[in-house]
Formats: C-alpha cells, sequence, structure tokens
C-alpha cells in the first residue's frame, strides 16, 4: 500500500454545454445520435467477468418513436441472480482492502471519461432512451453525473478525515469500513445519473453491488457499464441484472448476505421493499441499510407580491421539463385571486409556443411521457378532470400514442383544494392550480402543508421578505429542498443536496457525503501505549 496523505483534485462542477446550432457539441451529439438510431445493440447480463445471454429477451424503443427498435436486453433467471450474489461476495475482499485513492482514481477517471470521449454517446442515448431533449439529457447524464463522481469522492475524503481526539497515552482512531455483504442498487428510467450513481456510490466506499437498472433505461445504462469497465471497475464490483423485479428483489433479499438497498423509485414499491426486508430480518448478518428516494407532489405557492413572469417561467420549466418527468416536478400550484388573471393570460401565451415532438429536433421543450402504461395513466386523469364538475383543462389536455406516447402539456384549474390531481402523483406534464383569496395567505401555508403525503420539493414565490419567512417556518416539513423564487426541480450536486422526508424517502440527501456515510460501517480503535498492570484504583486505598 502506498505511503502518504494523499489530495484528491478539488470538485468543481461539470460546465452545462449550451448546444447552439453548428457547436462542436451540436455536431457529435446529432452524429452520435444518428449511427446508436440506426443500430441495434444487445445488452447482457454483467455478472463477474462474464457477459450472459439468456435468449429470453426484450426490445428497447424510443418513447417517441416506439415501434423503433434500438436493441434488446436479455433477462434473468434466478439462478443468474443468486451467481451475481456469489460473484460479488467473491470479490469483496479484495475490492473492500483496496486502498482508498485507488478506488478514487477509477470513478475520478470514469468522471472525465464521460466529460470527454463518452459525452456525446450518453447524452445521445439518454435521448434515445428516454425521450430527454439534449438540454434535458446534458445537465442529467453528463453534468449531473459528472458532479456525482467527483463530488462523491471528495466527500468520502472528508468523512475519512473526520477522526476522534487522542492524547498522549491513547491513540483513537475510526475506520470506516464497507459494509459486511453486498449492496442491493435498484434504479429509475428518469435519471441516468441516478441510475450510475446509486451503485457507484456504494462501491466507491468499498462495497460491492448487484445492480437492477429500470427496463426503461437500459439503453443508456449500457454506456454507463462501458464507462465504468473502461475505468477499471473490476469484474464482481458492480454486477448487472435485467428482468422480473419481483423474482430478483425476492431472490436478494433472500440472502443472509444482503447489507443494504440504495432505491430511487416509486414510494409504493419502497415501502414493499422495507416491508420484506422486515419479514426477514432475522435471516440477515447484519441490520441492512435502507436508502430510498421515492415519489413527490411538489408545490410551487405564490404570494400575492410576486412577479408574474417569473412565477410563469418557472412554473413551466418546473412542471413540464422532461414531460413532469421528475420526482421533482412542480405538479399542484397555488396563485392568488390578484394575480391570477395576469398569470392566466402570460402562462397561455407561453405555454402555445412549445413546441412538442423527438428530441432529435432540438426546437421542441416537450417529449414523450417514458411507456404506454405511464401515458394511459395520464390519459385517464385528463379525461376525469375534463368530466368532473370541480376540475378544467384550461390549457392542453390533448394526447397521441400512435406514433410516440406524447402527451400535451397540460394546466388543470380546479375549485377543490383536495381535487384528485391536487394529491395524487400523476408523474407527467400535468399541472394542478388552485387560486385562493389574497387574504387567506396563512389558511392557504396550512393547506399546501397538509395536502400531500409527501414532502420532497416545493417552491415559494414572493416579493414581501415577512411572506418568505412565514412560508419556509410554516413549511419546514413539507419539502427536504425548498426553493425560494425558483422553480422547484434542478438541485446540483455539492449545492443542493437531495431528498424529501415523509412518503418521499428516507432523506439521505445524495449529492452529499450524509449519503455516502450510509455504506459505511464505522470501527473506533483504541490504542493503549503503556497498559497497566494493576487492577487497583486509587480509590481502594
Amino acid at each position: 500500500m502506498l505511503k502518504g496523505f494523499f489530495n484528491i483534485p478539488k470538485a468543481v462542477n461539470e460546465p452545462v454545454k449550451s448546444y447552439l446550432p453548428d457547436s462542436p457539441e451540436t455536431v457529435a451529439v446529432h452524429k452520435a445520435y444518428n449511427a446508436m438510431w440506426n443500430e441495434k445493440i444487445d445488452v447482457p447480463l454483467y455478472i463477474g467477468s462474464e457477459e450472459i445471454r439468456t435468449g429470453n429477451t426484450r426490445n428497447m424503443t424510443p418513447p417517441h418513436d416506439h415501434k423503433h427498435i434500438v436493441g434488446t436486453y436479455h433477462l434473468a433467471e434466478k439462478s443468474h441472480v443468486e451467481k451475481a450474489i456469489a460473484n460479488a461476495l467473491e470479490s469483496r475482499t479484495k475490492w473492500a482492502n483496496m486502498a482508498w485513492e485507488q478506488r478514487a482514481a477509477i470513478f475520478l477517471k470514469a468522471a472525465e471519461l464521460i466529460a470527454g470521449p463518452y459525452r456525446a454517446k450518453i447524452n445521445a442515448a439518454t435521448m434515445i432512451a428516454q425521450s430527454k431533449t439534449i438540454h434535458q439529457a446534458e445537465i442529467d447524464a453528463a453534468c449531473e453525473l459528472i458532479d456525482f463522481l467527483r463530488y462523491n469522492v471528495e466527500f468520502m475524503t472528508q468523512i475519512y478525515k473526520d477522526q476522534p481526539s487522542s492524547n498522549s497515552d491513547v491513540w483513537n482512531r475510526v475506520e470506516y469500513r464497507p459494509l459486511e455483504g453486498f449492496v442491493y442498487a435498484i434504479t429509475p428510467f428518469n435519471f441516468t445519473a441516478i441510475a450510475a450513481n446509486l451503485p457507484a456510490s456504494a462501491a466507491l466506499m468499498g462495497n460491492v453491488v448487484v445492480w437492477k437498472p429500470s427496463d426503461s433505461q437500459v439503453f443508456s445504462a449500457k454506456v454507463i457499464i462501458d464507462v465504468f469497465k473502461e475505468a477499471g471497475v473490476p469484474d464482481g464490483v458492480i454486477n448487472v441484472v435485467f428482468g422480473d423485479p419481483v423474482m430478483i428483489t425476492d431472490t436478494i433479499l433472500a440472502s443472509p448476505d444482503f447489507a443494504g438497498i440504495h432505491y430511487t423509485g416509486s414510494t409504493f414499491v419502497f415501502k414493499e421493499l422495507w416491508k420484506k426486508i422486515g419479514e426477514n430480518i432475522h435471516t440477515y448478518k447484519t441490520y441492512p441499510r435502507i436508502v430510498g428516494e421515492t415519489g413527490g407532489k411538489d408545490f410551487i405557492l405564490v404570494h400575492p407580491s410576486s412577479n408574474v413572469k417569473q412565477v410563469v417561467a418557472n412554473t413551466i420549466r418546473g412542471a413540464f421539463e422532461f414531460q413532469g418527468q421528475k420526482c421533482s416536478a412542480a405538479s399542484r400550484a397555488y396563485f392568488p385571486t390578484s394575480l391570477w388573471p395576469a398569470i392566466k393570460e402570460e402562462m397561455g401565451k407561453e405555454l402555445a409556443t412549445i413546441k412538442q415532438g423527438s428530441p432529435q429536433n432540438f426546437s421542441n421543450f416537450v417529449t414523450a411521457v417514458i411507456h404506454e402504461g405511464s401515458f394511459d395513466k395520464l390519459a385517464k386523469y385528463i379525461d376525469q378532470a375534463k368530466a368532473d364538475a370541480d376540475a378544467e383543462v384550461i390549457f392542453g389536455g390533448n394526447y397521441d400514442k400512435s406514433v410516440g406516447y406524447f402527451i400535451e402539456p397540460t394546466v388543470i384549474l380546479t375549485t377543490n383544494p383536495k381535487y384528485t390531481t391536487m394529491e395524487t402523483e400523476l408523474f407527467g406534464p400535468v399541472l394542478t392550480v388552485y387560486i385562493y383569496e389574497d387574504k387567506d395567505w396563512a389558511d392557504v401555508l396550512k393547506l399546501v402543508d397538509s395536502t400531500s403525503e409527501y414532502a420532497l420539493t416545493g417552491a415559494v414565490f414572493s416579493q414581501d421578505r415577512y411572506a418568505i419567512e412565514e412560508a419556509t417556518i410554516a413549511l419546514q416539513n413539507s419539502a427536504g429542498n425548498f426553493y425560494i423564487n425558483d422553480k422547484p426541480t434542478g438541485a446540483v450536486v455539492g449545492m443542493q443536496p437531495f431528498g424529501g422526508a415523509r412518503a418521499s424517502g428516507t432523506n439521505d440527501k445524495a449529492g452529499s457525503a450524509q449519503n455516502l456515510l450510509r455504506w459505511v460501517s464505522p470501527r473506533t480503535i483504541k490504542e493503549t501505549f503503556v497498559t497497566p498492570t494493576d487492577y487497583r484504583y486509587p480509590f481502594l486505598g
């Protein structure tokens, strides 16, 4: 092992490229998109050093052109999951004992690969697989992922440097051991960065991982796998399986060596996972770490003192970027009566300028939702709003799945503050608006806080500092990420650690040292230099 206290490169946030017409980054991403669109890839399971093709495959199709096939991926059987667990455990000792700076170098290299030679490819893959615009792909698949990898290394060194006090005759130290066993990472479709970070953050701290990406994100997950391999992640450290989520999960949670779960997805599924872990608790060698970021019903609250143009611009971005498929997306808004006519006029004017279609066309602000199940659910809620007496679709409301799963940005106006779409997470480009009387500001704060089971993100708009202070205090439990005069999306690694409480998760704050602490088990070491030879204390006389 090398000798020295090593300084790492200072973590800095990756600059977001603008993708202006004919810029080098625009040319590069179009070239990558066209190449990936026109080839068909075959994605195996990655278990230890093996690439396993089971022959039981599913097609990968872009949401904005669901008849087009860009590849296939192979589904695991129970024996493959058991093999993945065995390979992870076999790799654990060597990986856990690797010097921290060697692990750090691997993931710092991964960050630079994404920043450089893989940038266009990972962005294009995310545009194809998840129907993200180039801007949404850039801030996710490139910048946020680079930031996770760089900052996690810095956070790791901060954790290791946190040591207890000692004196001349006793040396106290804390070792931050990886968990005893393996970690199960379950990742969502909507963020390529999250898909990479959930297994990588645990692995960085010396853990081995079995990773199950979302079926709807396998195409871009393949690029993550390629990056990790080129960066030097050893075989068996991150094992990748696809397939039946119930079978995979049941197999993993039955293992005595299951040590933790790193999850992003639906609240219901996370609660079911927690329940299964509890039912199996006597099986495990250790108490598993349970880390999850789940749903949201995120709010925008507007005070009568607010600037209308600021409100509208940030509401549109917060509600409709990436088709509202962010756990942080604004999906309920509270506007004051005095500003509503101006907000409605400005919103209607701006929404009329939005273009929708394939992400390959950079003039499109909105593309398609992820799959047919999501499309059908959203269409059902929109149709119900059209029929209900206490709701009205005032903007949008159209949808079409003949080519892609396109839902028009939709605004529902309701007279019922507890209307279904004010409380239920839809995960799509649907915003529900409630108008309140200006004099009822204090009551609306209570309404915002009590309407949803979630507490992920929220935003307040006001030019009145007393109102901002009042909202900040009244809504302290309503959002783990709280925004003042800004949209409730777009948390930046190292700046706004992300996560919520209540039904939104365990609030372990991805993008901070708090998250990495969940993937270590500290051991305190006390070394006494001159050891007593007599049991008697002075009080004995």
